[in-house]
């Protein structure tokens, strides 16, 4: 009975240990349609030397959005068929969106118009009434 239990055992550590890794990187820039996809990016000796570097530059104009890596089931299973020598892993890419370069001018301005106001209230002022808006807030200097 006891190699029964230790059996199940070993079933069960080894599904739960062979949970896929994922990593996912966000920019915070808008995701366009562009997508580079390498589903067998190759990396070595149990990822210690990973894949080389995904060149998106020329893809890419305007920057990347999201960058995912993972190690899927398929990628797993050739990395335990070659002992770890060979251990790919899938890499995409997802290239930013054409963004407009016209700035919208905010609502709401500050002006420090006398020496006697403090620049850096006015500054303090601008951060918290930014911060309440949620929106940017102009700063400008006037002549007295």
């Amino acid at each position: 009975m006891v190699p029964l239990r230790f059996a199940l055992l070993f079933v069960v550590f080894a599904i739960v240990a062979s949970g896929c890794y994922h990593s996912k990187v966000v920019t915070g820039r808008t995701p366009g349609p562009i997508v580079i996809d390498e589903p067998f990016a190759s990396g070595w000796v149990y990822g210690l030397v990973p894949p080389s570097t995904v060149e998106a530059a020329s893809e890419c104009p305007d920057g990347v959005a999201i960058v995912e890596t993972e190690l899927s089931f398929v990628n797993q299973l050739v990395g335990a068929l070659t002992g770890g020598i060979y251990t790919p892993m899938h890499i995409k890419v997802t290239c930013a969106a054409t963004e407009s370069t016209s700035v919208e001018a905010p609502e709401v301005e500050i002006a420090v118009v006398s020496e006697h106001t403090s620049v850096t209230e006015a500054f303090k002022s601008a951060a918290d009434e930014a911060v309440a808006l949620g929106e940017p807030i102009v700063v400008h200097f006037a002549q007295p």
